[in-house]
């Protein structure tokens, strides 16, 4: 076949039409000719078309995260021309921890030159001396940090917060770090956000170059709201030492955070569960803490309340023999309890998942490479979705704005999904603020209300319901009384919400419902740990103590006063001590009333006052007591006595606290500048503690 005959069918092909047998060459390099021209004309047209497209604002997304783990990432971060940035974390509940990673995605999306880092305060040195070496290589930081408790600093941010602010004054290397500090507090507290505000000015003090205003979070209101205000003030402030001229990410282009997602393999019912990573046997070396809880029996369980009141509360026995647990008097337990089966069942319905399904969830896609450091780590697995539910799943607390827009996402009906979207946004602040934060909504009431929303299983555990938290309870027992027990006592979490549900506290209602082992073998059991506290007698037993502790606040003094027991059968010679104790009615709640009787029968306690709120006339609390004590309060005080306060944060040692200032003022004969001084004086020294929540 000659090559003009070639030619002419490739060229009939690709018109799709007949050219005929009688067309010469000539005719064939013309048509081939103006073929090329098209061809060449309609590919330029595409390539123009594209880039024109490649110029359009498109949402951000988050590149892949930058690991950095030593001096060899910072070398090579530096090599390629990137600026260092460390997100540091200190967390009780999971809310900082949440707001560093989301911050990290949007520096990484928004600045290409940024190398992000997210840091547990924890993990971030192994000593002090290693936190001022590291510390000393950061340019860049952020601390987003949680006051907790008493004003105090979280138990994964204590030891850094302890080495920063008591330590000697900084070598200039501290100058050369610029910094920003979201705290997360409770305008409720007394001391609202004070580890972010003196972390801020300890730095400022110090020579570093604040970026930003400290933000003050506001867990009382919406903390989220707080969050996304500081975020945009951050900004024009990050764009200034971030931004290139040329850099495509604009200041104007949206940024959508991606909702985070768990790889999630369904297994076969034969696959051996892990149901969880509690240890309960005892060994050489065991060390239990919030991350590795060890599973005892309760051995003891008892209602303290009598039976005309309408409330309860309990009393509660961990046998921690043959654990290796230890603790002193004056520690708290962290508790793991589950959900009750009702509110596992409600959310199974709502997710439309079967309870017996076998799982296990993953923050890495089948290849290995890791679905983003916005995940939370997995919990432990193959469990079954009613473990899941029970152990890991925060189902009664009402949602967080980013775990509404997740549930819009796969909200099959629009009307719910706009709805949800609406919640979620600035424009829906104030419903937000009334329908779900105002009104107690939990999660579970959220998702009934917007039934077409199912997320997947992977989505409602990375973004929809938080991890279910351990609680704090101050022990009430002391180790050289009862060497093998732990003590809890508990009042019962009970009563309605403005949407007239029911609230019932997950671990108090598991507590209330508890098998002991003296009624069944197949008795109750809880993952626990120790936290260690300040909250201690005085090392001298024969220095004076005064105790306030009304309602489950007696809980530590009950510790207290096993041990002043002990001391006093071994032979100590004991200072005096008063208890103030409180409760609203002797014949319904007077927790304890034998045991503390007996106390002073035996000479451990020197005096009990007790105030009843519901007997008189007038309601009388544990400070118009403490007025009546007034004197003699002082004399303890001013002479190198202990004053102990455990409770409420909110109500009652907010009113001792005011009570014990008039005392200080009035029997001191002092001004209120010297009263303040004078307590605060007490606090330095350690001869004023509260154990508060």
């Amino acid at each position: 076949m000659s090559s003009g005959s070639d030619l002419v069918r490739f060229v009939e092909s690709v018109l799709g039409v007949s050219i005929g047998e009688s067309v010469t060459d000539s005719m064939i390099v013309i048509a081939t000719t103006s073929l090329a021209v098209v061809l060449g004309l309609l590919f330029f047209l595409w390539k123009k078309s594209a880039s024109e497209r490649s110029r359009d604002v498109k949402p951000l997304v988050a590149p892949k995260a930058v690991s950095l783990k030593g001096e060899e990432d910072d070398d090579a971060v530096a090599a390629a021309g990137k600026t260092k940035v460390t997100i540091f974390y200190g967390t009780q509940t999971g809310t900082a921890e949440g707001f560093a990673k989301a911050l990290a995605e949007e520096i990484k999306a928004r600045y290409e030159k940024a190398a992000v880092k997210v840091v547990d305060l924890d993990d971030y040195a192994d000593d002090d001396e290693q936190y001022e070496e590291k510390l000393k290589k950061e340019t860049l930081a952020f601390f987003m940090v949680a006051t907790y408790g008493d004003g105090e600093p979280t138990d994964n941010a204590a030891r850094f917060y302890k080495w920063f602010t008591e330590g000697n004054e900084r070598e200039p290397w501290v100058q050369q770090l610029m910094y920003g500090v979201f705290g997360l507090g409770n305008r409720q507290y007394e001391h609202f956000n004070k580890i972010a505000m003196v972390l801020d000015e300890k730095l400022s003090e110090q020579g570093a170059k604040r970026l930003i205003e400290v933000g003050l979070g506001d867990d009382d209101q919406c903390i989220e709201d707080d969050f996304t205000a500081w975020r945009e003030l951050l900004w024009p402030e990050l764009d200034r030492l971030l931004r290139d001229e040329d850099d495509e990410n604009t200041a104007s282009t949206p940024y959508t955070a991606a909702i985070p997602e768990y790889r999630v393999v369904i297994h076969e019912p034969a696959v051996m569960h892990i149901e969880d990573n509690y240890s309960n046997r005892a060994n050489g070396n065991a060390s239990y803490d919030i991350h590795h809880p060890c599973r005892v029996n309760v051995a003891v369980q008892r209602e303290l309340h009598k039976p005309e009141s309408d409330r309860s509360c309990i009393h509660l026995e961990f046998d921690i023999s043959g654990t290796g647990i230890t603790y002193e008097t004056g520690d708290h337990v962290g508790v793991y309890a589950d959900n009750c089966i009702e509110t596992v069942e409600e959310a199974a319905m709502l997710l439309s998942q079967p309870l017996d399904l076998l799982f296990s969830v993953h923050t890495d896609n089948e290849e290995g490479t890791s679905l983003g450091s916005s995940l939370p780590p997995p919990f432990p697995g193959p469990c079954t979705v009613r473990t899941a539910l029970a152990r890991y799943a925060d189902l009664l607390n009402p949602p967080r704005k980013a775990a509404l827009i997740a549930l819009a996402a796969h909200a099959t009906e629009p009307s719910e999904a706009e709805r949800l979207k609406f919640l979620s946004s600035p424009q829906g602040k104030d419903e937000y603020a009334q329908w779900v934060a105002g009104s107690q909504r939990s999660l579970i009431e959220v998702m009934a209300a917007f039934p077409s929303a199912k997320p997947p299983l992977g989505v409602f555990f990375a973004a929809v319901a938080p991890r279910l938290q351990h609680r704090y309870y101050s022990i009430s027992s002391s180790p050289r009384f009862v060497p093998n027990r732990v003590h809890v006592t508990c009042a019962l979490v009970y009563g309605p919400t403005p949407t007239g549900r029911i609230h019932r506290g997950v671990c108090s209602t598991w507590m209330k419902n508890a098998v002991p082992l003296e009624k069944s073998r197949d008795c109750s059991l809880a993952p626990i740990f120790i936290r260690q506290s300040n909250f201690k007698l005085p090392a001298d037993p024969s220095i004076p103590v005064l105790m306030v502790g009304p309602g489950t606040g007696l809980a530590p003094f009950r510790g207290f006063l096993e041990e002043r027991m002990v001391l006093k059968e071994e032979g100590a010679e004991l200072g005096p001590s008063i208890l103030f104790f409180g409760c609203r009615n002797r014949r319904m709640d007077f927790i304890y009333e034998d045991e503390l009787n007996n106390f002073v029968e035996q000479g451990a306690l020197s005096e009990l006052i007790v105030a009843f709120s519901r007997e008189g006339p007038q309601k009388e609390y544990v400070q118009h007591k403490m007025m009546d004590k007034a004197s003699y309060i002082w004399s303890v005080i001013s002479k190198g006595g202990y004053l102990y306060v455990c409770g409420d944060a909110k109500g009652m040692a907010r009113d001792v606290h005011r009570t014990l200032h008039t005392i200080v003022q009035e029997q001191g004969s002092m001004d209120s500048s010297k009263t303040e001084s004078f307590v605060k004086k007490l606090q330095m020294e350690g001869r004023y503690l509260r154990d508060v929540w």
